[in-house]
């Protein structure tokens, strides 16, 4: 059987060849560019990692998919890119949705890609079946910027539900949980537009400037696009050893002021509330990670850290094991989804109360998007500060959510969930952040 063979390619500027690539590989119908953003951690192998084309597809719904998913692994010798849509949860947690899906990702899909490149600080690695990598590489150093006319329709942004109405659910949830249905539940809303005319691409580069975050995502599948900034991980395999880093508290920035900026990062790191709201998904995680772990090996690594990203302070743990060896990778994932960060506890409760005053399908947001090695270790992000968006129905959504425990405020939840959503408002608001793409918001 033939095998991918990779050749390196030197280049002196990672920012230039970073920005040739993605203009590149997004005229792909199936692309994956997964970008590490210069963010330091032991834990990102790769500053990029881009895969397009296909040589082999699944693309399966919730019922057995993880048992598609397994038998397509195990007959494929190759890296895998793909994702997770939130709403297998009515495979992993007998919980279906009947709510409405007006995106369409599938729920869940993978791809062998056809090329694959793997960008360092100083090199280009490409991978094909073949002996063509001097040709893609010329290829891409000679992409040009698309030229753009600017011209597109104004559309407005809206909300699936007022403000009156998320601040009578957050009360009813509040009442949930005083009654011991739940512990904490993670409640999302929806902001859409219909017959909204963009460009993936130029949203995705105004969104990166804005917002960078060490899992952003330019992803596509066929006429759905994920333009993705998100700071969190899910799930991550290296050998024997297997790690989660949820998030669970936010607060604001102040880049004009740096002592003010310092005060809300201690704020944020003494806050009672956030504490209470953080341990409780740890201790999530961390049962979800016995289900996959050797008896004995789950531990928190970090409880409570505070890290700082463009728009936001962010307080993420740390949890880890070593996975069992009996398990296949994506029995690993079937086991621990949908993550703790983005449901609540406890979970099959929670998915209930979520079907229940959630107005839509959260679809692809709230899943996981990443990559699987060809020895099986993997790495799959969280899907949140993210826009959706169908080019064919020309619609474009996205989605904000916040920890929901009795000591919320609904007037402080419902302020985390327009910062969270800041970045896509200063693309709308701001021609120069936005490329002058004529949107407007009510």
């Amino acid at each position: 059987m033939a095998r991918r063979q990779f050749v390196s390619f030197p280049f002196s500027d990672l920012y230039k060849i970073k920005q040739q690539v993605l203009n590149w590989s997004a005229r792909f119908s199936t692309c994956s560019f997964l970008d590490n953003q210069l963010y330091p951690s032991q834990e990102n192998r790769y500053e990029c990692l881009v895969a397009v084309g296909e040589r082999a597809r699944l693309q399966a719904a919730a019922g057995r998919a993880f048992e598609e998913l397994k038998k397509f692994s195990g007959a494929q010798d190759d890296w895998l890119f793909g994702h997770f849509s939130f709403d297998l949860k009515s495979e992993t947690e007998n919980s279906p949705s009947r709510l409405p899906d007006l995106i369409g990702f599938p729920d869940l899909f993978f791809y062998v890609p056809e090329i694959l490149l793997l960008i360092q600080q100083q090199t280009l690695e490409i991978g094909l079946f073949g002996n063509h990598h001097r040709q893609v590489f010329d290829e891409i150093l000679n992409t040009s910027l698309p030229v753009k006319n600017n011209i597109h329709a104004p559309f407005l942004i809206q909300q699936r539900i007022s403000k009156a109405q998320y601040l009578q659910v957050i009360e009813h949830l509040r009442q949930h949980i005083l009654r011991g249905d739940c512990y904490e539940i993670n409640f999302c809303q929806e902001f859409f537009a219909e017959d909204a005319v963009l460009d993936p691409l130029d949203v995705y580069k105004a969104l990166n400037r804005i917002s960078p975050s060490p899992f952003s995502a330019f992803y596509r599948v066929d006429q759905n696009f994920l333009l993705c900034a998100s700071p969190e991980r899910y799930l991550k395999r290296t050998g024997d050893s297997i790690l989660s880093q949820p998030i669970k508290g936010t607060s604001a920035r102040d880049p004009e002021d740096t002592v003010h900026d310092q005060a809300l990062r201690e704020e944020l790191a003494a806050s009672e509330k956030d504490r209470a709201e953080n341990v409780m998904v740890v201790d999530l995680v961390r049962n979800d990670l016995s289900k996959i772990c050797k008896t004995d090996t789950v531990r928190v690594a970090e409880l409570f850290g505070i890290y700082s990203f463009p728009q936001v302070h962010q307080m993420i743990s740390t949890i880890t094991g070593k996975p069992r060896p009996d398990l296949d990778w994506s029995e690993m994932i079937a086991r621990t989804f949908p993550m703790g960060s983005m449901t609540g506890a406890p979970k099959k409760r929670v998915l209930e109360l979520i079907e229940q005053y959630e107005k839509t399908k959260r679809g692809l947001f709230s899943g996981a998007l990443g990559y699987v090695q060809p020895n099986r270790d993997f790495d799959f992000n969280v899907v949140i500060r993210s826009l959706l968006y169908n080019s064919t129905n020309h619609y474009i959504a996205y989605f904000a959510g916040s920890g929901i425990t009795v000591n919320s405020d609904p007037e402080k939840e419902y302020a985390e969930c327009l910062l969270k959503v800041a970045a896509f408002e200063r693309i709308i608001k701001n021609p120069s952040a936005g490329q002058e793409m004529g949107f407007k918001m009510t």
